[in-house]
């Protein structure tokens, strides 16, 4: 294994965490608010703002900016490639409609099947800036090991997630296919943002990536966020604690992080790298800051399986 695979394998590990403790925050703050979608709008508001601060600060991030925007009008990076952001905003408004109606364990179990399915998918593709990566047995062997790590983890897991809204009236009685087919959507979306993200900031620097992410997947939470606030209002407080509005700027970090690993590992293993870092995280947080789901065993079994997931994929990758 050479040593930039090395070094992305352990950024994605570090990507997953701070996802794991981005969503931890953002699910207090969601059930502060009893709006799991504004708590993500708050999210996405405070990581645009800094980003704006950060651009108007920086002739080098400026520049970066514009090498994008003429790598757009060349040609070179299409304008569908800019969306990577409404992948984030949908899962984050599936998060919110129907983890209320099927579970954690369902919802997440789902969002990761359909994220490494789709990741060998778009790697074969050669949709990201890695290139084309063929579905070895390995490969394979990888993602449906993750799978199943991610199934024991969350199976001591049940129940709405902290900040889920209620279960919308057009989603009442719906089939139960159809409610995980939604997250499994979320998780294909998912593996086609990495891939995206990644080709923008091939163009025009990590930054750039993570600046676009924020403003389209914003632009599409706040749409969502005024047919939630017509129905149920505005909240009637918002809390104080500083801490609680910080899941934007550990955003920032992971986003631009993951828009230049993509282009060292692949989609595929940024996916397996990133679950088993999310996994281990939560592990951490579950014995630091315990939740009312507490530590379980099925976890412990399933972040070691993610981890050996991870080793087999790598394999393949270089095989």
């Amino acid at each position: 294994m050479h040593g930039q695979m090395r070094v992305g394998l352990g950024f994605g590990f570090c990507i997953g965490a701070g996802v794991a403790v981005q969503g931890r925050i953002n699910g207090a703050l969601g059930a502060r608010l009893h709006d799991g979608i504004a708590a993500a709008v708050i999210s996405f508001g405070v990581g645009f703002l800094v980003l704006m601060v950060a651009l108007a600060s920086s002739g080098r991030l400026r520049a970066g900016v514009v090498r994008a925007r003429r790598a757009v009008a060349a040609g070179e990076l299409r304008w569908w490639q800019l969306l990577g952001g409404l992948c984030g905003a949908y899962f984050v408004a599936c998060q919110g409609l129907t983890v209320a109606a099927i579970g954690v364990t369902a919802f997440t179990v789902a969002v990761v099947a359909g994220q490494l399915v789709s990741s060998l998918l778009v790697d074969r593709l050669g949709l990201a800036p890695s290139g084309r990566t063929p579905v070895t047995a390995l490969r394979l062997a990888g993602a449906v090991l993750g799978i199943l790590a991610v199934s024991l983890a969350a199976a001591g897991r049940s129940g709405a997630a902290a900040g889920a809204l209620a279960v919308p009236e057009a989603l009442r009685g719906a089939p139960t296919a159809l409610l995980i087919a939604l997250p499994a959507l979320a998780g294909i979306g998912l593996a086609w943002q990495q891939a995206v993200n990644g080709r923008v900031g091939g163009a025009g620097g990590p930054f750039t990536a993570t600046l676009v992410n924020f403003g389209i997947g914003l632009l599409a939470l706040l749409a969502i966020e005024s047919a939630v606030l017509a129905r149920t209002g505005w909240p009637a407080e918002f809390p104080t604690a500083p801490g609680l509005y910080l899941g934007g700027i550990i955003g920032i970090v992971f986003i631009a992080l993951a828009a230049v690993t993509v282009r060292w590992i692949g989609v595929l293993l940024l996916g397996l790298t990133s679950v088993a870092g999310q996994l281990i995280a939560a592990l951490v947080l579950d014995i630091a800051t315990p939740t009312g789901s507490g530590l379980s065993a099925f976890a412990v079994v399933g972040c070691a399986l993610t981890s050996v997931a991870v080793v087999v994929a790598a394999k393949g990758r270089q095989s």
